[in-house]
């Protein structure tokens, strides 16, 4: 594969990281397109950008520019279908046709990488090392899967940085066209089981992607995993967590609305005085796991990193305040595994140990639901109160038998009920709350402006 070719046709250009790609091969010059099914915010600014975008799927809607097999390269996402009839014109027409992945792949094979993989937490600590490598001397270009609040999208370009940070995705085994120099595996806790049917599975493709890091790379593994890397000889293995491995925290110092902790490195240094920017619980695991990254890749700078820690706004969607004001919150977070799904809970009671914890969830994906209902269950009874909406579907059909009411019926303990997703602004509304958290995947964060003005009214 080559990305020689002067136009680039991207199918599935709305998501979030095809978006990061569009805008990289842009800033090369490139002649940008492709298609989506309907115009969003970020197909918007895409547009606005230079990507010229079509929303129709028939082949007759791709533009004159883009239909010469010798001049373009097609690059789609695996949430399209085969049958998408854009594509199958690409492909019956010679056209070179692949993955966004094997894009990805070319180029942390011209840089040098730093792939964050796991089940949860890559979105931030990919964020965070973006951040503290973009504001240092070394600078990096970043492909990122959720939008920076610092700087408004899941891209940062720096022209003349050696240095990449990519988030890995583990599905459809995307992460396995990748050539890390150094890799971060934040969890391996089972998902996407309608791709890989088993845990074992599971865990073997992210073995398979510790075999691909540079022989003379480093790894960087959270403590406690089943998984066993397999890497390459001369490649580093290190471990973190909070409280023990090679990288791991000390002296965490909590306050009202702060965090602050010491980062003790596998050489017995410590970097003082870390504040995460969103100091929550997790932040402290997931910064260790960002400046583990760049000490790795020989890049940390304390002062900074420091700097940009304290700095850092995280991604959207991750632990995002919506309201803050004395006696009420409203919090957005991203979470649509169990594992994730508890640890937000638990952060939320963190900050707020006395206030009553309202979790509104949109489950995301029926093959998920079907495999870890009771897990979801678990995690939500540890609220006070439960607002269940339906099964965002996003790429599957229906199942037979799969519906929110199977984790309805393995909540135990906290009030619940269950709802539409169009009538949580009102339901919300109408129970009122003193800390509500809104959960998952899919467009429950649609309603959020509603939710906030109806709060402030």
């Amino acid at each position: 594969m080559t990305t020689d070719r002067p136009n680039i046709y991207f199918v599935g250009a709305g998501g979030i990281g095809m978006a990061a790609l569009e805008r990289y091969f842009l800033s090369k010059g490139k002649r940008v397109g492709g298609y989506d099914r309907t115009a969003i915010d970020l197909t918007r600014a895409l547009e606005s950008e230079g990507v010229e975008i079509t929303y129709s799927d028939a082949a007759e809607a791709i533009p004159q520019a883009f239909r010469n097999p010798g001049e373009t390269l097609v690059v789609y996402t695996p949430a399209v279908p085969d049958s998408h009839p854009g594509l199958q014109w690409f492909r019956a027409n010679g056209f070179e046709v692949v993955k966004r992945a094997a894009v990805l792949g070319i180029v942390t094979r011209h840089s040098r990488s730093l792939c964050f993989a796991g089940t949860h937490g890559k979105t931030t600590t990919s964020s965070m090392a973006a951040h503290v490598l973009h504001n240092s001397p070394a600078g990096c270009n970043a492909f990122l899967g959720g939008v920076l609040r610092n700087y408004g999208t899941n891209f940062i370009l720096d022209l003349h940085s050696d240095f990449s940070v990519i988030e890995a995705d583990e599905y459809d085994r995307s992460f396995h066209h990748l050539t890390p120099s150094v890799a971060v595996i934040t969890a391996t806790d089972p998902d996407h089981l309608d791709i890989y049917g088993t845990e074992e599975a599971y865990l073997e493709s992210f073995a398979h992607f510790t075999e691909l890091i540079r022989p003379d790379g480093v790894i960087i593994v959270h403590t406690g995993l089943k998984l066993r890397p397999r890497v390459a000889p001369g490649v580093k293995v290190y471990t973190y967590s909070r409280d023990e491995g090679d990288f791991h925290a000390t002296n965490i110092r909590r306050s009202e609305g702060s965090i602050v902790f010491d980062l003790v490195m596998p050489d017995g240094s410590v970097m003082t005085d870390i504040a995460p920017g969103v100091p929550v619980e997790i932040n402290i695991e997931n910064a260790i796991a960002a400046l583990a990254a760049v000490w790795a890749a020989g890049q940390l700078d304390e002062d900074c990193a420091r700097r940009a820690m304290a700095s850092f706004q995280g991604p959207k969607r991750r632990f995002e305040f919506h309201l803050k004001e004395p006696g009420r919150a409203i919090i957005d977070d991203y979470a649509h595994h169990p594992d994730e799904l508890r640890q937000s809970i638990r952060s939320v009671r963190a900050l707020y140990p006395d206030r009553r914890l309202t979790v509104a969830f949109q489950p995301h994906l029926y093959s998920r639901t079907r495999d870890f209902a009771p897990q979801f269950g678990q995690a939500l009874s540890e609220a006070d109160e439960v607002i269940l909406l339906d099964i965002y579907p996003a790429r599957e059909l229906p199942m037979e038998g799969v519906s929110s009411q199977l984790i309805f019926d393995a909540i135990k303990g906290p009030d619940k009920t269950m709802i539409t997703k169009e009538q949580l602004p009102e339901t919300v509304r109408e129970r009122g709350f003193e800390v509500l958290l809104t959960a998952g995947a899919g467009d429950i964060c649609d309603f959020l402006d509603r939710i906030t003005s109806d709060a402030r009214s």
